[in-house]
């Protein structure tokens, strides 16, 4: 199944004891594995990586629990579990209820755990995770936020987030730098305190770089101070993309919306901004130029090349496609 099917299990009260996680988020993986194991007077057994050991996690599973606790036991690996032996650990969950089991797999095999026969003769559930889409990363981060009473709002999330390329994890570790100020926090704090200097900005560049204007200095800046090429690339894919939807929308609908768009309400100047820069581009120039960004960041990640040499040449020719 996949996250909303679990969610609604979840929310519905009829969720397993025992869990098979995967997929192509390891955030998600984490914070479920978390969410359904941190239950207070529980005896909990952790197995890391390569520290997985059969016999013992079958003891703890087949033993009684102490003074009346529950046995919890969880293995995090990016190596899968002999199916035999991950069989008998989900039939022990089967025959005590009282216990809980959760097989996080970090692995890129998930066809073994993405078939509902897979584990037809147990109660297991089998979760696939994706990684989250821009609203849900959104609302992982405000609901993290709202937990350690940080001030912030969906719009500098959806900034913060675009500073780290989506990523769940880096944007929700950022959250604890803004503990400490008793105020709301803004696109502004979030460069100062997640880039370090407040000069570095990925969106201004790529508006730059859209404008056909030299962009070659503040390039050279923002390498200089540590962002990674494949991390600029796959920003300007993102930004673009964005753009497009602003474009497919107005030329259906005629006007633009933010909340039906991003999936949140943007302030009327950033909607204008982005709707003035989507029309500019055709629809099969968008084509071209997401084709152009995703071959060159397959190149980048290929062994022995120069990946700024690539980066340059790139923005080169996506300035040309415009």
């Amino acid at each position: 199944m996949y996250k909303n099917e679990f969610d609604k299990h979840i929310q519905n009260k009829s969720i397993s004891n025992s869990f098979v996680f995967f997929g192509e988020s390891s955030f998600l993986i984490d914070m479920y594995t978390k969410m359904l194991t941190n239950i207070e007077n529980t005896n909990i057994l952790s197995y890391y990586h390569d520290e997985y050991d059969f016999n013992s996690a079958k003891a703890h599973l087949s033993q009684g629990s102490l003074f009346g606790d529950r046995n919890i036991l969880i293995i995090k690996s990016e190596k899968k579990v002999p199916k035999k032996e991950l069989d008998i650990l989900l039939e022990l969950c089967d025959k005590n209820p009282d216990n809980i089991f959760v097989y996080a797999y970090y692995g890129s095999d998930h066809k073994t755990y993405n078939n509902k026969k897979a584990f037809a003769k147990t109660k297991a559930m089998n979760v696939r995770f994706f990684h989250p889409k821009e609203y849900e990363a959104q609302n992982i981060v405000f609901q993290l936020a709202q937990e350690k009473n940080v001030n912030i709002d969906k719009f500098t999330i959806s900034h913060l987030l675009k500073i780290h390329n989506g990523d769940v994890a880096l944007a929700s570790n950022e959250i604890d730098k803004f503990r400490v100020y008793d105020k709301a926090i803004t696109t502004k704090d979030v460069d100062n305190l997640v880039y370090g200097l407040a000069s570095i900005n990925l969106d201004d560049f790529i508006k730059k770089l859209l404008d056909k204007k030299d962009f070659r200095d503040d390039l050279l800046n923002i390498l200089e101070h540590g962002e990674d090429e494949i991390r600029i690339i796959s920003a300007i894919t993102a930004y673009l993309t964005q753009l497009y939807m602003f474009n497919i929308y107005i030329r259906i609908n005629g006007a633009p919306n933010a909340l039906e768009i991003l999936g949140y309400p943007a302030p009327s100047f950033i909607v204008e901004q982005k709707a003035s820069a989507a029309i500019k581009i055709k629809p099969q120039t968008y084509s071209k130029l997401h084709e152009l960004l995703l071959n060159s960041e397959l190149q980048m990640k290929s062994s022995n090349v120069d990946k700024s040499a690539i980066l340059l040449s790139s923005l080169i020719r996506l300035q040309k496609l415009l």
